[in-house]
């Protein structure tokens, strides 16, 4: 048995990063990869529907718990274990960092990274080229979602409110996957309080040891 929480998952996938930046801010000691002792697990091998029973990333494995969706293994992180906390007390507060959670994880990620994001990271096109084409018309909802991005943070220093929160946890390693972008000035030009947010958000010493922008 691990006798630590393990992250299974590959560590550049943002969701990992998500589960990854809640280890950190809450101290917990933690360890991240596909392999589970000296085992590696094969992506979709039946060892892996075992552990997520979709076969995704990530998965957090803690003693006998094995728990799937990186929102509910945050809620789960924070709840078992001391530290900082990364949920409000109040219900009305706790209640928008979860659905700025499942938003992020849902329609925030599908325009971010799905549609965009990876059009960089794996491009589609003849001699794996970017498709330009595809990044010029998905452009505009990435412009749109920043901007609803920017009116939520207001002159908050995190996403929900004045506390580090899941939501954080999960926005941030996007966040960081644009910075890195050639076209970043572009994205960020029209946001400039979610700019100074991500650029707060990689100085944190969780942001240090965790996203790409500090590590590359």
């Amino acid at each position: 048995m691990i006798n630590k929480p393990h992250i299974f998952g590959p560590q550049f996938s943002t969701f990992v990063r998500s589960v990854m930046l809640c280890c950190e801010e809450k101290g917990i000691e933690y360890s991240v990869g596909l392999s589970l002792g000296i085992e590696t697990i094969e992506r979709k091998s039946k060892a892996h529907y075992e552990i997520h029973p979709f076969g995704k990333f990530p998965a957090l494995i803690d003693g006998t718990n094995k728990i799937f969706e990186t929102a509910s293994i945050c809620r789960y992180l924070d709840e078992k274990y001391p530290g900082t906390t990364l949920q409000p007390a109040n219900i009305d507060e706790k209640t928008i960092v979860d659905q700025w959670s499942a938003a992020i994880s849902t329609y925030i990620d599908k325009i971010l990274v799905r549609d965009y994001l990876l059009e960089f990271a794996f491009p589609k096109g003849e001699d794996g080229t970017i498709r330009m084409d595809v990044v010029t018309e998905v452009e505009p909802h990435v412009l749109q979602t920043l901007k609803k991005l920017e009116l939520l943070l207001a002159d908050n220093d995190f996403i929900c409110g004045k506390q580090y929160s899941i939501a954080d946890a999960l926005l941030t390693p996007i966040l960081d996957y644009l910075f890195t972008l050639p076209v970043k000035d572009r994205l960020f030009q029209s946001v400039p309080k979610l700019n100074h947010y991500i650029q707060r958000m990689q100085q944190r010493p969780s942001g240090v040891k965790v996203l790409t922008h500090q590590t590359n």
